[in-house]
């Protein structure tokens, strides 16, 4: 599964969404996690109002399945969910590594139902009437 985080240093998740500088892609698993990419962002990231530069962010995370960031606006968020990408907010700048860490502890065990579905991204659901009978 394929997380993105919302940063303006690649350390932590410290950036609101429509202004971060970088969006960092991790895949994760129970098992490990690893940096997949960086994409870095350019102009007048602080414009409120200004739509367009959402688009390649929204873009970027695309294949994602949770974004992490430390703020997002309404119109930003309904954007994000219309794509099937779970936004959570930190409260606090928080430090990716342990945002990771933290994931896959709750990937081990049982997750929540959100992050169950988050988790079927790319996935068709399927059953199998079959075995039901």
């Amino acid at each position: 599964m394929k997380i993105a985080f919302a940063t303006q240093d690649l350390r932590q998740i410290d950036a609101h969404f429509g202004w971060a500088k970088n969006i960092a892609i991790y895949e994760i698993s129970p098992d490990g996690h690893r940096f997949l990419e960086a994409v870095q962002f350019d102009g007048d990231l602080a414009e409120d109002g200004n739509e367009d530069k959402l688009a390649p962010k929204l873009e970027a995370i695309k294949d994602c399945a949770i974004l992490y960031v430390a703020a997002i606006g309404g119109s930003g968020a309904a954007r994000v969910v219309a794509q099937n990408v779970h936004p959570v907010k930190v409260s606090q700048p928080e430090n990716i590594a342990e945002a990771l860490e933290k994931l896959q502890g709750v990937l081990r065990g049982t997750p929540p139902p959100w992050l169950r579905k988050a988790m079927r991204k790319g996935h068709p659901n399927t059953f199998d009437f079959d075995s039901e009978a």
